[in-house]
């Protein structure tokens, strides 16, 4: 489920987005019906994880029911998801980019990960399923409720959250999917797609990114009759499984980094006990990889599989493309400059060679919050102002006035282009945009 780095979501969250622990099952709003693929069967499978995508046909192999339904298409920027219900907190830069679906574009940095471990799970396995087209629209039953994640979490804030209405949303990660795939009977499965949260502006963070998980459902003979949960987390069954879960995922790291030095840590999240995350050295830091665990007991009761016990684990694609492609912003990722475009080719790992760095230009804006404030409401008015064009967007100053018991912020807007020059003339009139808008609708007092 996108991890973020520290700050009004909750750590939990943050993790489970990075991770996209296989755990929130989604379903969308009821209208036009999206399809969904499954590839069954190893040898087209493989082929799959090795052949442009383009050379498929949309829909082969198996057909199921569709998971989820969607508003229009799953064109980019042909999706309809902006409306007047009072929930709906949808903007249309992030309009824009549901349907760009870049971990299917055949020599994207992100469909390379995403084969590579396609391909290591289809050599281990060749049962493995994968689902890499499912709707971003889900309820917030799929999202939080089936992963034992409460109502009035952090993570379900609108300011943190994508709202269609009340009870539907864009995916926070993944694991939105798991719980819908484990009741239709599917035990083992790889999952990929499009992610959105509202987070902070900087080089590694974007409010769309990219995660896969994968879930599997042990052997039924291999496991103990139906116990409680308590006797389960103290069995050797529960150790095992914990165990072929490790060695499975540090053999992932080994197929894509070489080997490396490895650690576990424990963790906490609320759809896997126990849980763990998997941290490796390289280039001189220990770099978290991904989180997993042992499903959640609780997950597996609200899909009728209180019999059933198994694994699933999480990652960000955007994170391991960054390390391994040498991508030092996020934003890039975005792209269709050939200038960035061109360096990559299907299944390939190549350094990105940067073709150019244009001058950075920083503004500053001081106002005093309500409070009501919240920090990601204000990064998201950002973004509406100035897209991708802000870098980077800190507080770098924050007092409260004695007198007046007031709190104020100062933020600092790195305003960068990836591909040209910015004109002072462009960033006055962004910069005039926000002050205007940050006032009318997010309450504060310009300073």
């Amino acid at each position: 489920a996108r991890v973020g780095k520290g700050r009004a979501r909750s750590r939990l969250m943050r993790q489970a987005g990075n991770l996209g622990l296989a755990m929130l099952a989604l379903i969308a709003r009821p209208h036009a019906v999206l399809g969904m693929a499954s590839r069954v069967g190893a040898a087209r499978r493989l082929a799959s994880a090795q052949a442009p995508r383009a050379s498929r046909a949309a829909g082969a192999g198996r057909r199921m029911a569709p998971l989820a339904v969607s508003a229009t298409t799953s064109v980019a920027g042909a999706r309809t998801l902006i409306s007047d219900d009072p929930n709906n907190n949808v903007t249309p830069f992030i309009e824009k980019l549901v349907g760009r679906n870049l971990h299917l574009i055949p020599n994207h940095p992100l469909n390379t990960i995403k084969r590579k471990i396609e391909k290591y799970f289809l050599q281990l396995d060749e049962r493995f399923e994968i689902f890499d087209s499912l709707d971003p629209v889900v309820t917030c039953t799929a999202c939080f409720d089936d992963l034992n994640i409460p109502p009035g979490h952090p993570a379900r804030k609108p300011s943190d959250t994508y709202y269609l209405s009340e009870t539907t949303l864009l995916r926070t990660h993944t694991s939105a999917h798991q719980s819908e795939l484990m009741r239709r009977g599917h035990e083992r499965f790889l999952c990929t797609g499009d992610v959105y949260r509202r987070d902070e502006i900087d080089a590694s963070h974007y409010p769309a990114f990219h995660q896969m998980e994968a879930v599997l459902l042990m052997d039924p003979a291999d496991m103990p009759a139906q116990i409680s949960r308590e006797e389960w987390l103290a069995s050797d069954a529960c150790a095992r499984t914990a165990d072929e879960l490790k060695t499975t995922l540090e053999g992932l790291v080994d197929s894509l980094f070489g080997p490396v030095e490895k650690r576990w840590v424990e963790a906490y999240f609320p759809f896997t006990e126990p849980s763990i995350e998997l941290e490796i050295f390289f280039q001189g830091d220990w770099l978290e990889v991904l989180g997993c665990g042992v499903i959640h007991s609780e997950v597996l009761a609200k899909c009728d599989l209180s019999h059933r016990h198994g694994w699933a684990f999480g990652l960000g694609l955007e994170r391991l493309a960054m390390i391994l492609f040498s991508i030092p912003d996020i934003r890039l990722f975005w792209t269709e400059d050939e200038r960035f475009t061109s360096q990559f080719q299907t299944g390939e790992v190549v350094k990105f060679l940067p073709y150019s760095k244009y001058p950075e230009c920083y503004k500053d804006i001081a106002f005093f919050v309500p409070a009501s404030w919240e920090e990601n409401d204000f990064m998201e008015l950002c973004r509406e102002c100035g897209g991708d064009l802000m870098e980077n967007v800190k507080c770098i100053d924050e007092f409260v006035n004695p007198k007046l018991g007031k709190r104020s912020l100062c933020y600092r807007v790195s305003y960068r282009s990836l591909d040209r020059s910015l004109t002072n003339e462009e960033i006055d009139q962004i910069q005039f945009s926000l002050r205007d808008k940050v006032t009318l609708r997010l309450g504060v007092e310009l300073r």
